[in-house]
């Protein structure tokens, strides 16, 4: 048998000839290229995220042009404070519980199990987290109210009723996060497991569990972050009797004008946040290890009721059937939420009808615009801000999946990947009201941004920025360097080895990434809330404003134009679930 050698410069080489050397201008070229992809992004961060930010926290602290410290004791000398806090950590605490606890099982059956109809229950599962929150209590609230179906439990403006729609809304976090490693994990070492005698419970529990638990405290830690800081969802269905640090911002700087308070509670709240970022950042780096050590996996088994004929009774079929009962439970009442919203749109004092519907069209007493128009300034505004995120959060991630040699050059890869996730938890409501104060006449300039509309999408931009980052990044982290090195060893120059390596692949996830920015723009509300001027709001901030209203048929307007945006955001989602594949998941 004859073995082929043949050298990678004789495969590169055009005949009777070597490879052509890369231009001189080519290696100053990529110097302008790298420098301008860490410069764009850290100046839109720094000018659109850290100003603002410490230009309401230096509002509270600075007094007649000196550093005042006594907010400290005089913030945290109010019971109401510690009372804030503790609820705080109260809700995340127990809603970061029950999503790992129910969510395992649902990684297990969406990702591990092959079934008909997986790909729908994946994308439908997936909904909740990109609702917008105030579709979320809304939904909540008209489930829970008295004469709702399951007012009957009382949990209206309690502490579960919020607990529970935490839950709703991160489900899926723990879901996605966990179920894309599980679904990528090598079986042998789990299969020997159980060749040597162990219960298809004990090679979980000693086998399986600790290669997932990278995942899981990844997961759980982005879920108490989210928890943390969540304000819509907190506002509608708690109200003043059970905030977070989050809407106690908002009480404090719209209710109270008291900046030093919130300020105070803005620094407590990126304690939180940094603690949060760092427990996700360095599980998320021991998965992406884990990942790269895993080899590719057909053990996708399909999920079936009956136990095959001729299997023993220790295959773990039972596990599978009870995790499946568990998903299924999950999945019901995840869809009990969206479907009594749609119902109770269509309610009409004791009829049945679309007059919700039809007064959508044309505006009501104390709402500047209708609906349609509404939406169709969040559609423009979320498109801006996707554009941007998707350039600012590309170069990021073109940045951060680079693997300097230098032990410095690492270290500072890290901390731009850390600086760019901390928009994910720090208050949008600080960055909303940072921009109202920072912004009237911004580096000395002439002009006065707040009454432009176009820090509405610049905000949405920056809360998307994360987003798009965590679900290019891991596409760009898993291309093999073997293809760069092997396009540099054609003759390829660094500029054409990114054009040619990096960027096709980047663009397979592309879609995704649009989609769940997009989402996540079209929804916000923290932000937006200050920002949005009143002739002009988005359809989250008229929603509120028509909660707001007394009357029955405001309320019922409200529940339709939920319904709207619902149904827009599972569209966006199912678009984004077709666009998904094994290697374009990312962190989502």
């Amino acid at each position: 048998m004859t073995t082929l050698m043949t050298r990678p410069d004789a495969v590169s080489a055009p005949q009777g000839g070597a490879p052509a050397p890369a231009r001189a201008g080519t290696g100053r070229g990529m110097v302008v290229f790298w420098v301008a992809a860490v410069a764009l992004p850290l100046v839109f961060l720094g000018v659109f995220f850290v100003w603002p930010v410490i230009a309401l926290v230096a509002r509270g602290f600075v007094t007649d042009g000196s550093l005042d410290l006594s907010g400290f004791a005089d913030v945290f000398s109010r019971p109401r404070t510690w009372r804030i806090v503790g609820q705080t950590l109260a809700q995340a605490t127990v809603a970061t519980v029950l999503a790992v606890t129910l969510g395992i099982p649902g990684a297990y059956v969406l990702y591990r199990r092959r079934w008909r109809g997986r790909a729908v229950v994946r994308a439908l599962v997936t909904v909740p987290f990109v609702l917008p929150t105030v579709v979320v209590g809304v939904a909540f609230r008209s489930l829970l109210v008295s004469g709702g179906p399951l007012g009957f439990l009382h949990l209206d403006g309690t502490f579960w009723a919020i607990v529970a729609a935490l839950v709703f809304f991160d489900y899926a976090v723990v879901v996605r996060g966990v179920g894309g490693m599980w679904e990528r994990l090598d079986p042998r070492a789990s299969q020997a497991a159980r060749a040597l005698g162990a219960s298809p419970w004990r090679a979980f529990r000693t086998v399986t569990l600790p290669a997932l638990v990278p995942a899981i405290a990844s997961s759980a830690s982005l879920v108490f972050l989210f928890c943390a800081t969540a304000f819509g969802t907190v506002l509608i269905l708690g109200g003043l009797q059970f905030g977070t640090i989050e809407t106690e911002i908002w009480v404090q700087t719209t209710q109270f004008l008291d900046l030093r308070a919130a300020a105070v509670l803005s620094v407590v709240q990126l304690v939180i946040v940094a603690f949060a970022l760092t427990l996700a950042g360095r599980a998320r780096a021991r998965r992406e290890r884990a990942l790269a050590l895993a080899s590719a996996s057909d053990a996708v088994r399909p999920l079936t009721l009956r136990r095959p004929a001729g299997s023993p009774r220790r295959d773990g079929h039972g596990l599978a059937l009870a995790a499946a009962g568990v998903t299924a439970v999950v999945v019901v009442l995840l869809c009990l939420p969206l479907v009594n919203l749609v119902v109770r749109s269509l309610r009409v004092g004791d009829g049945w009808g679309l007059d919700h519907y039809a007064a959508l069209g044309s505006p009501s007493s104390g709402v500047p615009v209708s609906v349609w128009t509404a939406l169709a300034t969040s559609l423009r505004t979320a498109l801006v801000a996707t554009v941007l995120a998707l350039v600012i959060g590309g170069l990021v991630a073109l940045v951060v999946s680079r693997r300097p040699r230098r032990a410095l050059g690492r270290r500072a890869v890290a901390g731009l990947d850390a600086v760019f996730m901390l928009p994910l938890g720090v208050s949008a409501v600080t960055v909303g009201f940072g921009f109202l104060i920072s912004m009237h006449d911004p580096f000395g300039l002439d002009v006065d941004l707040r009454t432009s509309g176009v820090l509405v999408p610049i905000a949405q931009a920056v809360v998307a920025v994360p987003l798009v980052v965590r679900t290019v990044l891991p596409v760009l982290r898993a291309i093999d360097p073997s293809l760069r090195s092997a396009a540099s060893t054609l003759g390829a120059s660094p500029g054409r080895v990114l054009r040619t390596v990096d960027l096709p692949l980047a663009a397979r996830s592309a879609g995704l990434a649009i989609g769940f920015a997009f989402a996540a723009s079209l929804g916000e509300f923290g932000a937006t809330s200050f920002l949005a001027r009143p002739a002009d709001p988005t359809l989250p901030v008229l929603i509120f404003k028509l909660i707001g209203r007394p009357g029955a048929d405001s309320y019922g307007m409200a529940l339709a134009a939920s319904v709207i945006l619902a149904a827009l955001t599972a569209a966006i989602v199912a678009t984004c679930e077709r666009l998904r594949t094994p290697t374009t998941g990312g962190d989502w």
